[in-house]
């Protein structure tokens, strides 16, 4: 068998776009390594902040091209797909699949119109996010096929002190997992108190995995997350090799 070259190094199969921030990402998160089951390849926004959908710049075209010329960079490299240290890049999806000839996906709101068909129309995607205002307007969830067709509902993070201020704002520079572990199943609990036909928890923003065990287990629904979408695609780029079977 024989391989083509073209790359000074190899094996990163999936490409992750990173703002440009210092807080600590502990395992799970996406911005951490140890997240994933196989080697992905880091590359940093630079000029674009942990702020960057909410600030007095936004999602804006600069920001847009800084993302989609960093993902050609990724797909130059040799990686099979790109994904997002932020779920809020929902809106420049299709935009940035128009330019580039690999897979990308921007967020796990991409799963929330399939997640709604596997629960059916008389339940409800309980979509956690960073922001819940901010991903309520604008055009962040009809960029990636979430419509009025789509039972769901959200809950912020937004005014969770922890949370906030370590992956938000940065004003705190160290991370209390458990008491941002509290604050993430709380926000799952009100807003399941709030909406019992809930059926499946969807994380929209990147630092929120870590904590889908506990939310999973104390509530007794499914979480679907930015980790979860990156190992069903790694799986599609390099699919499992079954041993032969034996009658």
């Amino acid at each position: 068998m024989e391989y083509k070259g073209g790359h000074p190094f190899y094996g990163d199969a999936i490409g992750i776009l990173m703002l440009d921030m210092g807080a600590p990402l502990v395992p799970g998160n996406v911005g951490n390594a140890y997240s994933y089951n196989f080697p992905v390849r880091f590359k940093v926004l630079k000029g674009v902040p942990s702020d960057w959908w909410c600030d007095d710049i936004g999602p804006d075209d600069s920001r847009c091209r800084i993302f989609i010329d960093a993902a050609k960079e990724l797909e130059a490299e040799g990686c099979k797909a790109i994904t997002s240290g932020c779920g809020f890049f929902a809106i420049y999806q299709q935009r940035t699949v128009a330019e580039v000839n690999i897979p990308v996906f921007t967020s796990p709101l991409l799963m929330v119109p399939m997640l709604s068909r596997m629960i059916g129309p008389d339940k409800k995607v309980g979509i956690i996010t960073a922001g819940g205002s901010h991903l309520s307007s604008g055009t962040f969830l009809k960029s990636v096929g979430i419509d009025a067709s789509t039972p769901f509902v959200i809950g912020g993070m937004e005014h969770s002190p922890e949370f906030y201020n370590v992956h938000v704002t940065q004003n705190k520079n160290t991370i209390n997992v458990q008491r941002m572990e509290e604050e993430v199943l709380q926000v799952a609990k009100d807003l399941l108190r709030k909406n019992p036909d809930i059926g499946v928890f969807l994380f929209e923003c990147s630092d929120l995995p870590p904590y889908a065990q506990r939310v999973a287990r104390e509530t007794g629904l499914p979480v679907f997350d930015f980790i979860s979408l990156a190992h069903l695609v790694y799986r599609a780029i390099a699919p499992v090799k079954y041993p032969d079977f034996i009658g």
